[in-house]
């Protein structure tokens, strides 16, 4: 049996209860939608549902081209009962041959009426029947005379009578008084389950703009993606204006566009081009002359609605706009473009493209205005449609210097839009020409090496060629051009563990007005020399957030959350750094929304929200390898690597920071390495191998010498406690020395609690008490839950170690509760074993978490768990890795876990409890 149709559990309760009642007085019912609604689709689940009842199902289906063939839907509702003619004599035996027959000539009457009643009868005494009648409009008169005189004589006979008919139309339906249910669009968690089902793996925008198009509309779900190829769904090229629809979507949405009058639809095209226009603003053109009556039967025909005098107007259906405009004239819609253009003087964006469309040759003019629409796309969000704006731009440029301007332009913001692959080409195709901005060639191309392949070193090659050419005093339409430098140095500078690159950022900045390098600065600074500076970007960091306008560009953003989070007050500009990542992530910078997910990840994990953190973090992952930004592929890994390790999954740990390491490690990327090396420290110390976690975190920050860059002070506490463990007493209190000459604790709150905890745990016995105490009272030091819980069990061991029992349980307790509720599993089993030789036993509770997943969904599963990617999930499978991404947010909520790092302990809890007791 087919699954049932998604979201239509109302209709289907109508359809069962409709079945129920099939012996009772007139049963029937009319589902009435709009084209493309599911009809069809509930009158075949019908069918099933009455053949599993024993119910015997008639069909009929009305045709448009049948409807002057008398009886020709009689036809189809009686032919399965032929067999049953001959038991008729006399005149009810002739009539239903003539019927069966499509004999002409015959035309209906009550002996017509009668035969056809006296037959369906005879056949419900042995089972009961199910009439269904799709399109009853549109069947002949004739078989509808007959038909409706047979509904009303049903009687007691175990007959009902289903029937399907598009809004607006009237019929037998109307005469006989059908009880009507009106089938509506699919509600939005509806329609998301029907898009995945039939076009699973899209990239988020693309499904975001097939949600919007579709409006609920069934048809549409499943066909808007067809006649899309698999760059645009996957989001690696932009989608067109206008979507293209397969012949099922014109014929739903504007078949009848194409009988109105060709004044009405001249309006409608212009409406389709241009949402806002108002009739006034049609009537006000040059071109066109069209009066408020030619609005009426587009109204009429429920094509568009429209307020009082027309001064605004909307299609019924977005697809409608689509359809209108596919079905027009390449010419007649250069003319309403022309007409458009005259009007749009208030728009200069918009005005700019409808010039566009009308341009058949080289015009400065239109390419200058398309320049104009392309700066205020991209600072709207939209800079995929500057990119669009550019290209266009550049085709209409007549002098080569600023085509190549255009062009580089183009691809400079391809790069960070998602369209990777295009930059070569759009760099090949600028070619040479004077006054070349080469500064902006060396930058793109730094990006692209960067973004592709994480080739630091040559991007930073490049970057000081590049840097001969910013022009610090460019207007601030081209400003932006330098910013792109600045970041592209900038993610050198944070991720290649390197001074030279800082060093060039500083000699950077240096030639441009302080006040235009702010967030650049301060993440300088930030990362540089946080110690002797920390108050003063704090402050800074303060007042350029609460400087930064509503359009404020991501590279703006970024520098600033980047120096946000080192020096842990991102969460104070969280929704900034969140309202940026809503704006952009349709046809924004995907590549300021990936490291800003980052960002977010990192963040929630500090603050011990892990849930939340790998939700991002896995969002961002799946952006990153559908666009193939491997850099950012690489340092979310790393973080989720880490976070596999601070869950207690020392294997998917291992196997991601493995991975990892042997990406990064050849392309210079030394806080990747950093972080990869973090994660193994972390998987060490949850197992309670304290040797080898002294290793790796004396790898990232050698002992003695704590580092004040990135992820350097975040391990003191990590490096201190692994060789505090391990026996290395001297070592830890050197660090801790150093780390307190070096001002680390000024950096911020979170650093300084795990200094003060670091120095607790290395002191006398006679001071340690004092210290852990102070450690713990320090201001807000609660905010990060995951330190504060490791000083409280550092506390509680010390307690039951010095033989103050009573006193070690209750910082036990407390640390134990923080543990499982941040999801802290490895070192949850440490206190555990911590409070058992404290004398309290620690059991175990129960694990409720198998739920059934198809076979597939468990071999996906299963292989994410061991650390596979979706690339590499996807090639074992022979599936596509988005595919295999769908499937994987699908079975999430079946286990309980937010991704796929919570993944092996819920698929292990699955397979005890489906081991036989």
């Amino acid at each position: 049996m087919k699954s049932d149709p998604v979201g239509r559990a109302a209709e289907l309760e109508r359809i069962d209860s409709l079945l129920e009642r099939c012996t009772s007085t007139q049963p029937a019912l009319l589902l009435r939608g709009d084209r493309g609604i599911g009809k069809t689709a509930l009158l075949d689940a019908a069918a099933e549902r009455a053949t599993a009842r024993g119910i015997r199902t008639l069909r009929a289906f009305g045709a448009e081209f049948e409807a002057g063939l008398c009886f020709s839907a009689l036809h189809q509702l009686l032919y399965p009962l032929r067999d049953r003619v001959d038991q008729f004599v006399g005149p009810h035996r002739r009539t239903l041959e003539q019927i069966l027959d499509l004999t002409p000539g015959l035309s209906p009457d009550p002996l017509v009426a009668t035969a056809v009643l006296a037959l369906l009868s005879e056949a419900a005494a042995e089972r009961p029947l199910l009439l269904i009648v799709d399109d009853i409009p549109w069947i002949d008169p004739a078989s509808a005379a007959t038909l409706g005189f047979a509904v009303r004589r049903f009687g007691h006979d175990p007959i009902a009578l289903l029937a399907a008919a598009r809004t607006g139309t009237h019929g037998l339906h109307d005469r006989v008084q059908l009880p009507e249910h009106v089938i509506g669009s699919l509600d939005a968690g509806a329609a998301v389950r029907l898009l995945d089902i039939q076009w699973p793996g899209l990239a988020p925008p693309v499904r975001r703009r097939m949600l919007a198009e579709a409006a609920g509309n069934p048809l549409a779900l499943q066909d808007l993606p067809v006649l899309l190829d698999d760059r645009q769904r996957s989001g690696q090229d932009p989608l067109p204006e206008f979507l293209p629809l397969t012949g099922r979507l014109r014929a739903a949405f504007a078949e009848e566009a194409g009988t109105l009058p060709a004044a009405t639809r001249r309006v409608l095209l212009h409406v389709a081009l241009e949402p806002e226009v108002s009739l006034a603003a049609i009537q006000g053109s040059a071109m066109d002359s069209v009066d408020v009556d030619d609005l009426a039967p587009a109204v009429r025909a429920d094509l568009v609605h429209a307020d009082a005098g027309g001064r605004r107007i909307w299609f019924r259906h977005p697809l409608i706009r689509s359809a209108i405009v596919h079905q027009t004239a390449p010419a007649e819609r250069r003319g309403a473009h022309q007409a458009l253009a005259t009007i749009m003087t208030g728009s200069p964006e918009r005005r700019a493209w409808h010039l566009a469309e009308t341009a058949t040759g080289p015009d400065e003019a239109v390419a200058r205005a398309l320049d104009e629409a392309a700066t205020s796309a991209r600072r709207g969000g939209a800079a995929s449609a500057a990119v669009t704006a550019l290209i266009r731009a550049a085709d209409l440029s007549p002098h080569a210097a600023d085509r190549c301007r255009r062009l580089i332009e183009a691809a400079h913001l391809a790069g960070i839009t998602g369209q990777l692959d295009e930059v070569p080409r759009l760099l090949a195709d600028a070619g040479q020409a004077r006054d070349t901005p080469t500064g902006l060639v060396f930058a793109t191309t730094a990006h692209l090496l960067t973004n592709q392949d994480g080739d630091v070193d040559a991007a930073y090659r490049l970057l000081t060629r590049a840097l001969d050419d910013v022009d610090s005093t460019a207007n601030n339409d081209r400003r932006w051009n330098s910013c792109g430098i600045l970041y592209a140095l900038l993610l050198v500078s944070l991720y290649s563990l390197r001074p030279e690159p800082w060093e060039l950022l500083d000699k950077a900045m240096a030639r441009f007005e302080p006040e235009a390098v702010v967030p650049f600065r301060l993440c300088h600074d930030a990362y540089v020399d946080p110690s002797r500076s920390a108050s003063a970007v704090r402050e800074g960091l303060a007042q350029a957030f609460a400087a930064l306008p509503a359009d404020a560009g991501p590279w703006e953003l970024l520098p600033l959350a980047f120096a946000a989070n080192a020096m842990d007050v991102l969460s104070d500009y969280r929704y900034l750094l969140t309202r940026m990542i809503d704006r952009e992530r349709d046809g924004g910078a995907i590549a300021m929304v990936i490291p800003g997910l980052m960002l977010l990840c990192q963040d929630s994990y500090v603050h011990g929200q892990w849930d939340e953190a790998e939700r991002v973090a896995q969002e961002g992952l799946d952006l990153a390898e559908v666009y193939g930004y491997h850099f950012w592929e690489g340092q979310i890994r790393a973080l989720l690597a880490a976070g596999a390790a601070l869950r207690g999954n020392a294997d998917l740990s291992r196997s991601r920071r493995t991975e990892t390491t042997n990406w990064a490690a050849p392309r210079g990327m030394g806080v990747t390495e950093a972080y990869a090396r973090s994660a193994g420290n972390l998987a060490a110390m949850g197992q309670g191998d304290f040797d080898e976690a002294l290793v790796q975190a004396a790898r990232i920050a050698p002992a003695g010498a704590p580092s004040v860059g990135i992820p350097g002070r975040w391990v003191v506490l990590d490096l201190v406690e692994a060789a505090v463990r391990s026996g290395r007493m001297d070592l830890a209190r050197a660090h801790v020395a150093a780390a307190q000459q070096a001002g680390l604790h000024r950096i911020g709150p979170r650093i300084a609690l795990m200094i003060a905890g670091s120095a607790a745990l290395t002191a006398a016995d006679d001071e340690a008490g004092a210290l852990f105490e102070a450690a713990l009272a320090m201001p807000d030091a609660a905010r990060w839950p995951w330190e504060h819980s490791r000083v409280q069990f550092a506390y509680g061991q010390w307690l039951r170690r010095t033989h103050d029992t009573t006193l070690a349980r209750i910082h036990l307790r407390a640390a134990l509760e923080t543990f499982d509720r941040i999801g802290a599993e490895g070192f949850a089993q440490r206190v555990r074993a911590e409070l058992r030789a404290a004398g309290v036993a620690y059991a175990v509770p129960p694990d409720n978490s198998a739920v059934p997943l198809t076979a597939q969904e468990r071999q996906i599963a299963d292989l994410a768990a061991t650390g596979l990617t979706n690339k590499q999930i996807a090639e074992r499978l022979f599936l596509s890795h988005r595919t295999v991404a769908s499937h994987l947010h699908r079975l999430y909520p079946k286990l309980g876990v937010a991704s796929r790092t919570a993944l092996r302990a819920a698929l292990d809890a699955m397979a005890r409890a489906e081991a036989p007791s």
